[in-house]
């Protein structure tokens, strides 16, 4: 009786540990939500089947014959799409990686890199770490200003530019992010060396020196519209683009003749309208937005290191950041509406904007917007892969594709929400069921501070800056 007892919690262990992407797996009976054409299709009654974490074939449910050793899993009609991808979070440990896997992200661009980034990307694309796919950019290049942040690349001339893009390079990042305080020389030679060595640049649309009078009464040292024809992989954060492009003004009719410009030049965005809700959600219930439930899974030290941004917003007049968020959106539309290629990111990971969680917050703000469901969809699966060049690699549920897959127990299109509780997550092939990604969710709150330290510390002395220098 003990022996058959043990056999079953045996059987029950192993049946919610993870599946390898070296095994094969076959979804039976589920609806596939297809978004590459204009309109969005459900096939029902299929099967797919992946092996060695890539879709090799979708077919007609009861059709295909499961390999030997092949986990089966009955979807009972449930619904099957790609993965969710966060273009714009901020990675301070592995710790958060789970965060991610729970809430269906399969794929995220850490838009601030530190030399750990490289190294666990590589074990997380060698099955050594469970977790998304982890794109990055190098450290943000940015210049002496008022937005000048302490793990900034700070670089001014274009000599100091050109060799903060060289090292890069060399450290193995292959695409740059730029910010906006980078003077016009750093910058055109950020642009110039990058180009050199085939590197992308994502990012805030640099301004140039910030001087008195800017912009109100004085236009930025770079105009908006320098930088359209840049090459861009995208403009990051719609208030950015207000700033910069319209000068802080929230005229409708300006804001729609930039969107069309941006259309024109064929430059993705990244709108990150969370980005701009949290702080106003802070400013409106006077700080008691930060401890909301899920803000445990935001990394210590940078909640540590955010007191006086976290007093700032909590003192901040609620009304007047209102009436500008709800330009921000309006702006968003706009964009879309003029045909820009959007993504969605949601800058998890500083502030008080919880990863993973974070990019269904953004997805129900895009649709709030006045955006469809099924193109905020797009924009988290199928954009992001053509923004990053990997269109047909991965993005949506076709045979050859990564199989970075969700299963849910709705339609998001009728019901965003149901994103925040897949039935289960297939990353790289890897299943992962509800009680798995309970678990991950539950241990990204377990941080590991002195590693954390220990992150920075090593990003600090690549650019030559004393730790000490900073209380580290």
């Amino acid at each position: 009786m003990r022996f058959a007892r043990f056999v079953i919690v045996l059987a029950a262990i192993l049946a919610a540990l993870p599946v390898e992407a070296r095994d094969a797996l076959l979804l039976r009976d589920v609806a596939v939500l297809d978004l590459s054409g204009a309109q969005a299709q459900l096939a029902e009654g299929r099967s797919v089947l992946v092996e060695d974490g890539t879709i090799t074939r979708i077919a007609a449910a009861g059709t295909i014959m499961p390999p030997d050793g092949a986990r089966v899993v009955d979807g009972a009609g449930r619904m099957v799409m790609a993965g969710l991808v966060d273009m714009h979070v901020h990675v301070w440990d592995e710790a958060s990686l789970g965060a991610y896997l729970a809430a269906g992200v399969t794929t995220v661009r850490n838009a601030s890199g530190m030399p750990f980034h490289l190294r666990l990307a590589g074990r997380i694309e060698r099955g050594e770490v469970l977790g998304p796919r982890l794109v990055t950019t190098g450290p943000i290049l940015n210049s002496p200003g008022p937005n000048a942040q302490v793990n900034h690349h700070m670089v001014a001339t274009a000599e100091e530019a050109r060799a903060a893009v060289r090292a890069h390079h060399a450290a193995g990042f292959r695409r740059l992010k730029v910010y906006s305080n980078l003077t016009r020389e750093a910058y055109e030679a950020v642009r110039d060396e990058a180009d050199l060595l085939g590197m992308t640049i994502m990012g805030h649309t640099p301004e140039g020196e910030r001087r008195p009078g800017m912009p109100y009464r004085k236009p930025f040292d770079i105009a908006f519209e320098e930088v359209l024809d840049d090459g861009f992989v995208t403009i990051e954060h719609v208030e950015s683009i207000v700033w910069h492009g319209l000068r802080d003004g929230r005229d409708a009719g300006e804001g729609r003749a930039l969107a069309r410009r941006i259309a024109e030049a064929g430059v993705p965005v990244d709108a990150t309208l969370l980005a701009f809700y949290n702080l106003l959600r802070v400013a409106e219930t006077k700080g008691e937005y930060l401890t909301r439930p899920g803000t445990e899974r935001i990394n210590p030290l940078l909640v540590a290191t955010s007191g006086a941004e976290y007093e700032r917003w909590s003192n901040e007049d609620p009304a007047r950041h209102r009436e500008a968020f709800e330009f921000y959106k309006a702006m968003t539309r706009m964009l879309h509406e003029e045909g820009v290629l959007m993504v969605a990111g949601s800058d998890a990971g500083i502030f008080t904007n919880i990863p993973g969680v974070s990019l269904h917050d953004e997805l129900r703000l895009l649709v709030e917007a006045g955006i469809a469901p099924a193109d905020a969809l797009r924009m988290a699966t199928l954009n992001a892969a053509r923004v990053l060049g990997e269109e047909g690699e991965w993005g949506s549920v076709a045979e050859g594709q990564r199989a970075d897959l969700l299963l849910l127990g709705g339609d998001p299109r009728a019901d965003l929400a149901v994103l925040a509780e897949p039935e289960a997550v297939i990353v790289a092939g890897r299943f992962l069921d509800r009680a798995a990604l309970a678990e991950m969710g539950r241990s990204s709150a377990e941080h590991d501070v002195a590693r954390t330290q220990a992150n920075l510390v090593e990003a600090l002395e690549a650019q030559g800056i004393d730790p000490a220098s900073l209380g580290l």
